[in-house]
């Protein structure tokens, strides 16, 4: 059934925003797959922070306008289910790409993040990114290392200091003991 013009722009109204502020953009092929295997993927992409959504290739065309995904206007061909991460930049690409292992009929053919679109084989490199608390982790480890090292050099100098005052000290009290011996 075709939307009238008011339906039309309220669905442009409500994806701009979401594809304004996320941070990549995974659209896949979704023919073939059931309503319960799409209500499953909507479901696992609410709880992970996408907004999964289907939705006309020209009204994603309007939508994205403007937008770092303007890019993929020009690839957005057949059946497409649109996926905006909003947390972190991966969350996307996790999404559909564990999901597509179980279900083959979903396939990814547009992924884009930072202004640049990809062919969908590029999904996995897009999956394998670090969620924003992972990222954070590294980043702590990078700048903790050094510190630590420093604190174990220097705990070491301060034993070597204090073993090398001990047997001074045990020199001495050796020749004393040996000065009163005689």
């Amino acid at each position: 059934m075709a939307l009238a013009l008011d339906g039309k722009k309220a669905v442009v109204e409500e994806l701009a925003p979401y594809a304004a502020k996320a941070h990549s953009a995974v659209a896949a092929e979704y023919r073939g797959l059931t309503v319960t295997e799409l209500t499953e993927l909507r479901k696992v992409a609410r709880d992970t922070g996408v907004y999964l959504r289907v939705v006309k290739n020209t009204l994603a065309k309007r939508a994205v306008a403007g937008t770092p995904f303007e890019c993929m206007q020009d690839k957005m061909v057949g059946p497409l289910i649109l996926a905006f991460s909003m947390e972190d930049p991966g969350s996307a690409g996790r999404l559909i790409n564990d999901f597509a292992k179980t279900n083959d009929k979903l396939i990814a053919k547009i992924v884009s993040i930072d202004g640049e679109a990809y062919d969908g084989s590029e999904l996995a490199r897009l999956a394998s990114l670090p969620t924003r608390d992972q990222g954070i982790s590294l980043v702590m480890a990078l700048m903790l290392a050094p510190v630590e090292k420093l604190a174990r050099t220097l705990l070491a100098l301060k034993e070597q200091r204090d073993d090398g005052e001990a047997s001074t000290e045990s020199e001495a009290e050796a020749e004393a003991v040996a000065v009163a011996a005689e």
